[in-house]
């Protein structure tokens, strides 16, 4: 298909992170949500990474982008919502200008391809290198850290298990993980555990969950089909980035058997924001119809990812479609340690480059 090709004319609804919308009456709002989603492509001419690298990422950075895009999307989510829009020449919220401003190509950006790149090397992978989805996980995990502004915990749970300490010890430092008792979660109780600290919501740090899946072997295993497009229907969504090398993209909704997603492979001249900090951030959205492929053609390696604001997500009701019994389940949760719930089917494979990033 034409990769800027439009949206088919369908009653099937379209569903964009949480959103849905019908491609015959809501297509200009549909547009502008997409438009309205941070959109980072490959760079050239900005400072060399590192002092004396590279000065473009163009063939080595798309699973970069990628982890870029989802991460803004988090920091939209957190700073701006879900249902704030983008227009064109329209003078730009503070929030927005510095949540841009965290990913302009210039080494002292919290999360610009110079902070990523140079902490990848500390993960194995030389400046220049294609990453796995993986690595990205990991380095946005270690550079969240310093951003003392959004106070995100981001959280890589790997063997597609969700293990409920390791989320409450991250994102409520100050509650005794040790005292299952004073926690509530007698029994393994996690309703009772989620209830107690509902008056404590302010002081829960907003937690962006990266689970690394594998949904099939070479080709999707159909059985995750429907469980993979109901990702995409939660509103705590932030998408999914997956993809092989040189050839990454970041998947944001579903329309029928097609993802929907933004891609990173466009070459675009580096940015310099103005002295008052303002970005020309045209080149940062999308304003075509993005790209679409068959979502048999996804690529089984992925990794899903989630934000949420307090920690009732962690109830059953939250997580039911990630665990429904009528469809192919695609992680575990379990509260302390893998005896304290019933096991999935592992399908879960560990190499860097042999699975993707789900948001859930």
């Amino acid at each position: 298909m034409d990769a800027f090709e439009d949206f088919p004319d369908t009653p099937e609804p379209v569903w964009i992170l949480g959103k849905e919308y019908s491609a015959l009456t809501e297509r200009e709002q549909l547009l502008s949500d997409v438009a309205s989603r941070l959109w980072f492509t490959y760079r050239k001419n900005f400072p060399p990474i590192g002092g004396t690298g590279p000065t473009s990422d163009t063939g080595w950075g798309c699973m970069l982008r990628c982890g870029q895009m989802i991460l803004a999307e988090a920091l939209m989510c957190r700073h701006l919502g879900r249902d704030w829009r983008w227009a064109r020449g329209r003078r730009q919220r503070e929030e927005y200008v510095s949540i841009l401003n965290a990913f302009i190509d210039k080494k002292d950006s919290y999360y610009s391809i110079h902070q990523i790149a140079q902490m990848g090397v500390g993960e194995g992978k030389p400046i220049g290198q294609w990453y796995g989805p993986n690595t990205v996980a990991q380095v946005l995990k270690k550079l969240a850290v310093f951003d003392t502004w959004s106070r995100l915990a981001v959280h890589v749970a790997m063997d597609n298990t969700v293990i409920i300490e390791e989320i409450k010890r991250l994102c409520m430092p100050w509650l005794d993980i040790g005292d299952r008792e004073e926690a509530g979660e007698l029994n393994g109780c996690l309703e009772g555990a989620c209830a107690l600290v509902e008056e404590e919501t302010a002081l829960w740090k907003p937690l962006v969950l990266l689970i690394p899946l594998r949904l099939g072997l070479s080709d999707i295993n159909e059985a995750y089909i429907d469980t993979l497009k109901q990702c995409f229907m939660l509103p705590q969504s932030l998408g999914v980035i997956g993809g092989k090398p040189n050839s990454a993209h970041y998947f944001i909704g579903y329309v029928g058997e097609e993802l929907i997603y933004l891609d990173p492979h466009t070459t675009q001249p580096a940015v310099e924001p103005s002295e008052d900090g303002q970005v020309p951030d045209e080149t940062y959205h999308c304003q075509h119809p993005p790209c679409r492929m068959h979502i048999c053609e996804l690529d089984p390696s992925i990794a899903a990812v989630r934000t949420h604001s307090r920690l009732s997500f962690l109830s059953s009701a939250q997580t039911r479609p990630y665990r429904d019994s009528g469809k192919r389940p695609l992680i575990s949760l379990n509260s302390t340690d893998f005896s304290d719930s019933d096991r999935l089917e592992r399908f879960f494979d560990s190499e860097d480059e042999e699975f993707e990033i789900l948001s859930l």
